[in-house]
């Protein structure tokens, strides 16, 4: 039996143990790590736990500014640094009671990538000419962070994952679309690109907003409560966003990228409120209005009439929300397969956005030919398009998928010829046109294109619902 004198030294040393642990407080979240990219010459959030009352130091080496905070009575803490465009590895230290060095940090451009299985797809999965790709994939100022699945009830405070260089072997487990959007925004700017990867196959967007951006819309909160449950994933509302996207916030973003709509094909009228509304939420979450690019879905044989179309409809008139863009790609999807492997022209029509829009690279094109409006000229309608300022063109001996529809509501197969920046349009049994339909089917694939060489998004100009008792 150990003496009463050595039993105390024992109990001693483990309170010793004890309060140097918790003494040694100071942590930080896993989106802030070793290998990270912060986006440059902007404010960005450094965040932790500590002790409470703890002092905490954080420094930058890029100014070697040092700013302090002391946590608050619920063990947190949050400070906010100015950074700046210069370019090498650097050092950020947090200091406490102990100490944490993060190296390698890159200070670039940083993008939230998010949504369904087709964001989530990797070279691994399978991908067009994936061994050369994934074999080119050296890109030290290229960095990933893989968000892992997690769903909760609540927002989360942090994730699983860690940020990890570019290398053949990371890349070929990440975003296929992120990392080709990454290496083509790289090679233009010349700059660090950081990936955020936050997607779920299968999921509905409902599983994305929070709880109380689908509760202030009895539109969204009726949808999402009809959901029924299925075993590749979340449905419930805000599910995939407490514990996936709310942990993130508000690590600093120049924007974000959506790939989704799949799995809300069965209402597209609710996902026209849908898509607006999660992209107001984080923004408003985040307290910035970045920018937010997404890609309309490629054609595929969906069980009911009009799905497709409609959704993409439903994410065409999401264009109206300010500082978004949408990247058509019906020409290299695959009807057959609602998970079309040709992800590189994906990648590159999104970082066509971004380099346009985002980085004012103006002589990038940003988009195909987007409907604006059109004018009935006798038994003719001519259409007017955005994006067609250096003309129109049909890939092919003539335009293909266009249909007309007089005051019956009967549409035909048309024909479409190009006239300069316009396209008219006409049938010879309608004599009176009232409406014009572009690629209205599952299996769309209409060969309209600008001279960027950049398709035409489907269309309708009407919004008939059914039609009219004659």
């Amino acid at each position: 039996m150990k003496s009463f004198k050595s039993l105390g030294k024992l109990f001693m040393g483990m309170l010793l143990a004890a309060g140097s642990t918790s003494a040694g407080a100071v942590s930080l979240p896993a989106i802030i790590g070793n290998h990270m990219v912060l986006q440059r010459n902007a404010e960005v959030t450094i965040w932790g736990w500590g002790k409470t009352g703890e002092e905490i130091t954080v420094t930058g080496s890029w100014d070697n500014k040092p700013v302090k905070v002391k946590t608050n009575n619920l063990a947190q803490w949050s400070v906010k640094l100015q950074t700046s465009g210069v370019s090498g590895p650097q050092t950020l230290t947090v200091k406490g009671y102990n100490t944490i060095v993060l190296e390698d940090v890159l200070l670039g451009e940083v993008w939230l990538c998010s949504g369904q299985s087709n964001m989530e797809w990797s070279a691994n999965a399978g991908i067009d000419n994936a061994e050369k790709h994934v074999a080119e994939a050296n890109y030290p100022s290229i960095r990933f962070f893989q968000v892992g699945h997690r769903t909760a009830d609540a927002p989360q405070l942090d994730v699983q994952g860690q940020w990890v260089v570019c290398t053949p072997e990371t890349m070929k487990h990440f975003s296929a679309i992120g990392y080709f959007f990454g290496r083509e925004v790289h090679q233009n700017l010349k700059v660090p690109v950081g990936l955020i990867n936050s997607s779920w196959g299968g999921t509905p967007a409902e599983v994305w907003l929070s709880a109380n951006a689908i509760s202030a819309n009895p539109v969204l909160a009726d949808a999402a409560a009809k959901r029924k449950e299925v075993e590749w994933g979340p449905v419930q509302s805000a599910k995939a966003y407490n514990a996936m996207i709310a942990p993130l916030i508000p690590f600093r973003l120049a924007g974000a990228l959506w790939y989704q709509g799949e799995s809300n094909t069965d209402a597209p009228e609710v996902y026209a409120q849908m898509l607006p509304a999660l992209i107001r939420n984080w923004r408003t979450e985040w307290k910035n209005e970045f920018p937010f690019y997404f890609v309309q879905l490629a054609p595929y044989k969906y069980g009911g009439a009009e799905e497709w179309p409609r959704l993409a409809e439903a994410q065409l008139k999401t264009l109206s929300v300010p500082n978004t863009g949408m990247a058509v790609i019906h020409d290299v999807g695959n009807v057959d397969d609602i998970h079309p492997r040709n992800k590189l022209p994906v990648g590159q029509r999104l970082a066509s956005l971004a380099l346009n829009k985002t980085y004012g690279q103006k002589d990038v094109p940003a988009s195909g030919p987007i409907y604006r409006e059109m004018k009935k000229e006798g038994n003719k309608i001519r259409l007017y398009f955005d994006n067609a300022e250096q003309g129109l063109v049909a890939k092919g001996k003539e335009l293909t998928q266009f249909e007309i529809a007089g005051e019956d509501q009967a549409f035909v197969p048309a024909q479409a010829k190009i006239d300069g920046k316009t396209v008219v349009v006409s049938a010879k049994g309608v004599k009176n046109p009232t409406a014009v339909r572009l690629g209205w089917s599952n299996a769309a694939n209409p060969n309209l294109f600008n001279k960027a060489g950049l398709p035409a998004s489907g269309f309708r100009t009407d919004n008939w619902t059914k039609k009219p008792n004659l």
